[in-house]
């Protein structure tokens, strides 16, 4: 199941990701409101989709629901990374292609991400 998200599931999962904490429809139509015009209903129902995704839990709070992501944007980004080389089709390949196009930063951040999870402490 690819979770690559749509602009507006995005834009709610950028929210959510840095409130760190729980909110409702209304907290993320307020935070949209500041950029766009969009409708409570539109933003409702992204936000159910995105539960159903299993993107975001919630609880009943009152009338309404409170959200929370299920993980951090960090591990969201590792499973989408992990699904798309998954479905690429020759692994070593897709792999090699990564690498060719990384910047010297992003090289660096792979190597430190290596020296904390090296190779052979994978199961």
């Amino acid at each position: 199941m690819s979770r690559i998200l749509g602009d507006l599931e995005a834009a709610i999962m950028d929210r959510m990701w840095s409130y760190h904490r729980p909110a409702t429809v209304r907290d993320v139509l307020e935070d949209l409101r500041k950029e766009r015009e969009i409708a409570y209903t539109t933003v409702m129902t992204v936000m159910d989709k995105l539960h159903k995704k299993g993107l975001l839990k919630r609880e009943p709070a009152s009338k309404a629901y409170l959200y929370e992501t299920v993980s951090s944007r960090e591990a969201h980004t590792a499973q989408v990374m992990r699904e798309t080389l998954a479905s690429g089709g020759n692994q070593a390949a897709t792999l090699v292609h990564f690498l060719e196009r990384l910047t010297p930063e992003e090289a660096a951040a792979l190597e430190s991400a290596l020296r904390v999870y090296p190779p052979g402490s994978r199961r």
